[in-house]
């Protein structure tokens, strides 16, 4: 029986193969959610040892991934509210999805400090008198545990979703593809891939 080694691979550049190339975006940004997620969720539990620098850099990380993935525009697939009902997850999933928008608006697209409120006033001596200026502030909250358990769990479903339309969209492309004759395959460009054999991690 004759096997068949793989040793180059050549561009796609029509529309299943752009389609394929955009849902794996996707379930990368989505993937990303998930590790942003949980590095959150185990600085979180330090408690009064968080690094807040870290804590906002991995939320924000989070949110701007996760609505990348429902970004219109450019001809991409790209996900909607449809699609978080699809995951059949219980609860108010869509004011959920829509509160991690505003979020994400609130944390990274406005100028406003996320962090604290600030106040500015004169500080008064028992007279009655202005004897300086003090600047004062209010803590915003912070995100919380399960906040971010809840985000994790939304991305997770949704890149199941994902997922499976990467599998359906690579079918149908082999499909359009396989029977290409060589002489045309041979005039694509070259993809850069390594082919080599992963080596096996030491027991």
């Amino acid at each position: 029986m004759a096997t068949h080694t793989v040793s180059e691979a050549r561009r796609l550049t029509g529309p299943s193969a752009q389609a394929l190339a955009d849902l794996t975006a996707i379930f990368d940004d989505l993937q990303f959610v998930l590790g942003c997620c949980e590095r959150l969720l185990r600085e979180l539990a330090k408690a009064e040892h968080q690094d807040p620098v870290l804590v906002e850099s991995l939320w924000a990380a989070a949110l701007n991934a996760y609505a990348r993935c429902f970004r219109s525009g450019d001809d991409r697939p790209e996900l909607t509210v449809d699609d978080v009902t699809a995951t059949g997850l219980e609860g108010d999933v869509i004011p959920w999805h829509e509160s991690l928008g505003k979020l994400r608006n609130f944390l990274v697209a406005k100028a406003a400090n996320p962090r604290e409120v600030f106040s500015v006033g004169v500080s008064v001596s028992e007279q009655g008198r202005a004897e300086g200026i003090v600047v004062s502030s209010i803590p915003l909250p912070g995100v919380d545990e399960n906040t971010v358990r809840q985000t994790g769990r939304m991305a997770y479903e949704l890149g199941r979703l994902v997922d499976g339309r990467i599998q359906e969209t690579q079918k149908a492309l082999f499909a359009e593809v396989k029977d290409m004759p060589a002489a045309r395959i041979s005039r694509l460009d070259k993809l850069p891939v390594d082919f080599s054999p992963t080596a096996e991690p030491d027991d």
